[in-house]
Parts: C-alpha cells; structure tokens; sequence
C-alpha cells in the first residue's frame, strides 16, 4: 500500500464521518429520515432562514460545493453510487427548504414532511439530477428537492400567515 492510497483512505474515513451525518445514516430503517432530522436545528441554530435569507444562500452554496467530496468519501467508503447511508445531502437541503420561510415548530415539521415527500419520490426533475457522477449527482437531486420542497413551504407560509 503506498502512502498516498493510506492517505485518501484515511481522508475519506473522516470525511464518512460528515457523509453518515455523524452516524444518523447508520439507522437501519429509514437512513435518509433519520440525518434529515439534523436540518432543521441546523438551518435554525445558524439563523441560516427566511429571517436571512442572503445567510441561507451563502451556507447552502457552500455546503453544497463542500458536500461534493464529502459524499465522494461517503460513496467510496460504502461501494455504492448513491447509498442511503450518505445523508450529508439531506441535511444541506434544508437551507433551501427554509430559505424563504423562518423555521419553527409548524414550519420545521411541514418542511421536514414536504422535502421527505420530493426526496423520496423524486419527481421530474429531481430524477435527471439524480444521474449526474458522483458527489454532484447525490448532491443536486437534494438541493433541488429542497428548493421545490420550499417553495410549496414558503406559498403554504404566505396564505396561512
């Protein structure tokens, strides 16, 4: 083994640690649930919502473009193109989740609900995104999920508001 392979595979065992949501992705039913449950707190502790909306966008991009190796690390660890197991995606959604409308309690559990159901069932064009290599691919069909999930939230917030 040369140093630069112990190397990587030391980087992405740490990384793994961000790509398993800090263990949240080991659930055996419903891994993706599970680290979604990070998002909200998450997005709230950062005041990253629609109370900033510039905020969410700057942590979003960022842990966007951060989560592309991360969950490279994730996927090279386990074998997989997209395990489950690798929920760093899920939780970064939520910043376009709530982008537009403050988490709360009534908030935070619709939104939670909304992006599990894009998530899940992935309709066009959640899908395509799906399919592009690597980090991207697990990285983009959640943001998009996110954003369409957000925007069902935040017209849900103006009528009932």
């Amino acid at each position: 083994m040369t140093d630069s392979v112990a190397s990587v595979r030391a980087t992405d065992r740490f990384l793994g640690i961000f790509a398993l949501g800090f263990g949240t992705g080991l659930v055996p039913r419903g891994p993706g649930t599970a680290g979604s449950l990070l998002g909200p707190p998450l997005v709230w502790c950062l005041g990253a919502d629609g109370r900033a909306p510039w905020l969410a966008v700057i942590a979003g991009v960022l842990l966007f473009l951060v989560g592309i190796p991360i969950c490279n690390a994730g996927t090279r660890l386990l074998g997989k193109k997209d395990p489950g197991q690798v929920v760093f995606d899920e939780i970064v959604a939520f910043f376009w989740v709530f982008l537009l409308t403050p988490v709360n309690w009534v908030t935070g559990i619709a939104g939670f609900v909304l992006f599990r159901i894009f998530d899940i069932a992935k309709p066009w064009p959640i899908r395509r995104f799906e399919q592009l290599p690597g980090g991207l691919g697990v990285m983009a069909d959640d943001a998009i999920a996110g954003m369409m999930a957000g925007a069902i939230l935040a017209i849900g917030w103006r009528i009932f508001t």
